[in-house]
């Protein structure tokens, strides 16, 4: 199976920009789509073989997430057990033998200010995997905002405490990791310091590849003998973020 997630900021823009030719090209058996920024009925999107599900925000051009799979669902979720979570950041679709998790992961803001909404946020999400993960095993995927390590930074010196590297949000990062599952990424790549799946649009700073890895697929670990490839697909304009990409044999 192949997988991809993207946070697209803003799916109509992404469109605009090329998101079409790269969705046919990969032709992954799921696609799922963060930060969508539209309501329904303000797209119109033909996606032959397809099925699409879509969790909107109630704000307008804000948040949201979708996914589209070939295959069909024995069921969806929106948000933590089908709670009324307003932003839109969470679609679980069941399968038989897993689950899939799309999560947009509130940012803490620059200021710091939704810090102790984030850390109550990443708490209960905790509770809401584990609690998947005990009836069956959990692929999860999406713009997670933290970089969990210094490698996952380019300066991570000069970024430490900024929202997305405070250690508050990399020991949540750490903890989830160490509760049974795997950073799909870092099991096929331990030591590369060149990965990033962002970059700001400050000029030239995607070309120098000063970015961080704030995107995320992560698994439990009892389907780490089905992994067969995990990457960024650094080169994939668009968004501000780029595509990742799971390979799996499920």
């Amino acid at each position: 199976m192949k997988l991809i997630s993207w946070n697209v900021n803003g799916l109509r823009a992404a469109i605009k920009k090329g998101f079409l030719d790269y969705f046919n090209e990969v032709d992954a058996d799921i696609f799922a789509v963060q930060e969508i920024k539209l309501q329904e009925g303000q797209i119109d999107l033909e996606l032959d073989g397809y099925e699409q599900y879509w969790n909107y925000a109630e704000k307008k051009g804000y948040s949201g997430t979708a996914v589209f799979t070939k295959k069909t669902p024995i069921s969806v979720s929106y948000g933590m057990n089908n709670d009324s979570h307003p932003e839109g950041r969470i679609l679980t679709l069941e399968f038989e033998n897993y689950y899939f998790v799309t999560v947009y992961t509130p940012n803490a803001q620059r200021s710091l200010a939704r810090l102790p909404l984030r850390l109550e946020w990443e708490d209960e999400f905790y509770q809401y995997i584990h609690q998947l993960d005990q009836d069956k095993p959990v692929i999860l995927c999406g713009d997670m905002n933290v970089a969990h390590q210094p490698i996952d930074v380019k300066n991570d010196q000069s970024n430490r405490g900024n929202s997305g590297f405070t250690e508050e949000e990399r020991g949540k990062m750490t903890r989830l990791l160490n509760s049974g599952f795997i950073d799909t990424l870092r099991y096929f790549h331990p030591d590369r310091d060149d990965i990033f799946t962002w970059w700001s649009y400050m000029k030239t700073v995607r070309e120098r590849n000063i970015g961080w890895r704030i995107d995320y697929f992560i698994v439990s670990e009892r389907l780490k003998d089905k992994l067969i490839n995990s990457q960024a697909h650094t080169k994939v304009m668009g968004s501000d973020h780029c595509p990742i990409y799971l390979e799996i044999n499920l």
